[in-house]
């Protein structure tokens, strides 16, 4: 009796995998021809988004869809155990949404909300071929993506100009610290009362800041901590990249007085921008270890 009941269930589960098989070979083509439509449509977003990463300040987003499909990769597991459900309903609806945001963007010249509306495309997709199991899964690979977005421009100009700021006054400062003779002017910074470095926009570290963000991302989402915890470290990712921008122009000050500009140049944007990266993610994992210290787990019951 118990074999014709094990028997019975083992049937009906491999006669349910058979017909979510089935369903999937029948969506297969409709799947198909939506992304193709998709990325036909979006062709010319893809194309600006391909220049905008060629930029200096926005060069890391690049790494954001292939950081998402390792991301999709370790999900492989978990994945496989939700229940395909498309929801044609809601999916539709944040289609819908996704070519309004568009439209609103073309009409007012808002480039940046164009490009936002490829994010939500993409959302609405997933929920309309795989249902809400499968879209929860996903939900935080599917706002990554947003980081591979450059900033509005109202926003970069906003944020542009204060971290400009912020990193001459912090390397004046770090400086005088160290006991260099170093004055401000704006943002030039006079060196010995003689030698003038100009902490221009492109040093005012919003690259750095933009690949940081990224980098913490992507560990928050990879370490196995509260939501708490990882909040704070996707947060702290902000002064962080101040704190190593303004270190690095003290050190490319330094090269300034004891070699030569050319040196100085040459490490602030080659050597420089190489090495603050691991310096970032040795401060985020002590910042890990730090947690770790200051939290106090609750005795088991």
């Amino acid at each position: 009796m118990v074999d014709r009941r094990f028997h019975r269930k083992h049937t009906l589960q491999i006669s349910g995998k058979k017909q979510m098989q089935v369903k999937l070979l029948m969506l297969a083509p409709a799947v198909f021809m939506l992304l193709a439509v998709t990325a036909w449509s979006y062709r010319g977003i893809v194309a600006s988004l391909l220049r905008e990463w060629q930029r200096d300040d926005y060069s890391a987003g690049q790494l954001v869809p292939l950081i998402a499909l390792f991301l999709l990769w370790r999900e492989r597991k978990n994945l496989r155990k939700c229940l395909l459900k498309p929801c044609w309903f809601w999916g539709i609806a944040l289609l819908i949404l996704a070519q309004a945001t568009r439209f609103f963007g073309l009409v007012f010249m808002f480039q940046s909300i164009d490009n936002y509306s490829l994010v939500l495309s993409i959302a609405g997709i997933v929920l309309m071929v795989a249902g809400w199991q499968v879209f929860r899964r996903v939900l935080w690979i599917i706002l990554f993506l947003f980081l591979m977005l450059p900033l509005p421009g109202r926003v970069h100009n906003m944020i542009s100009g204060p971290l400009q700021n912020i990193a001459t006054t912090g390397s004046v400062f770090l400086l005088e610290a160290f006991g260099v003779r170093v004055s401000q002017e704006g943002n030039v910074v006079m060196l010995n009362e003689s030698i003038p470095m100009a902490v221009a926009e492109a040093c005012s570290g919003l690259r750095m800041l933009t690949a940081f963000v990224i980098v913490a991302a992507f560990t928050a989402y990879m370490v196995k901590r509260s939501r708490r915890q990882k909040a704070v470290l996707l947060l702290s990712s902000i002064p962080v990249a101040v704190i190593c921008n303004i270190f690095r122009l003290c050190v490319t000050a330094v090269l300034f007085l004891l070699a030569s500009a050319e040196v100085a140049q040459k490490f602030f944007h080659d050597f420089a921008g190489l090495a603050m990266m691991p310096i970032a993610v040795l401060l985020l994992f002590g910042e890990l270890w730090l947690m770790d210290k200051l939290t106090v787990s609750e005795p088991e019951q």
